[in-house]
């Protein structure tokens, strides 16, 4: 069970307050005020991006049991917690399957979390097919996008919001410019605490 701090709940109801206008929904509205709360900037607002039926399809997938995927130890941390106190899906980081990395075109990254989602994927499909959460590595974003082109199962959702300036824009566009069920943080910001946010806002309305 999650029990909200007092100041949590304020800090959440200042947040509504001053939030501007908007065409989100419900469960976007809630992903919203948390990733603000997360940056402490309402600047936020127009910078994310969600494909149509994201959030419900992420959630689906969460009360479902769905696995989560990380590109990092550090995202994989800030979800756990909320995870343990709701739904109890399991979380998984690109680290685990780092192991011995033979494509040099490639980052651990990359190709870790690349094989942690062939693996995940063929054990969980449908409305069980892993949540994929890119706070930090561009080029993992990119190269699973690439593997996704002819792929038969496709992640239930993605958060990508990697964060910096080499092709970290591009990656994020390329994102976009697919039919993948996605929340995006537009620009060149983002980060593990970001994306876990955007999961953890997600997994708060499984309760």
């Amino acid at each position: 069970m999650v029990i909200d701090h007092p100041i949590f709940l304020e800090s959440i109801r200042f947040i509504r307050s001053h939030l501007g206008s908007n065409d989100l929904n419900y469960l976007e509205k809630k992903v919203l005020e948390r990733l603000v709360h997360t940056s402490g900037d309402f600047s936020v607002q127009n910078l994310i991006n969600f494909s149509e039926g994201a959030c419900e399809k992420g959630l689906h997938a969460l009360k479902n049991g769905a696995p989560i995927l990380t590109d990092t130890d550090m995202a994989a941390a800030a979800i756990k917690s909320m995870a343990e106190n709701t739904t109890r899906n399991k979380v998984f980081t690109a680290r685990m399957w780092f192991g011995e990395n033979k494509h040099i075109e490639l980052t651990k990254t990359a190709y870790g979390l690349s094989e942690g989602w062939k693996e995940l994927s063929a054990i969980n499909s449908g409305s069980k097919s892993p949540i994929v959460v890119i706070g930090s590595s561009p080029t993992a974003l990119t190269y699973l996008i690439d593997i996704l082109e002819n792929a038969k199962d496709l992640p239930s959702l993605i958060i990508g919001m990697p964060v910096g300036f080499i092709g970290v824009e591009k990656s994020k566009n390329k994102l976009i410019s697919t039919d993948l069920p996605r929340i995006v943080l537009n620009s060149t910001r983002g980060g593990a605490a970001m994306a876990a946010a955007a999961v953890n806002a997600l997994l708060r309305e499984t309760i």
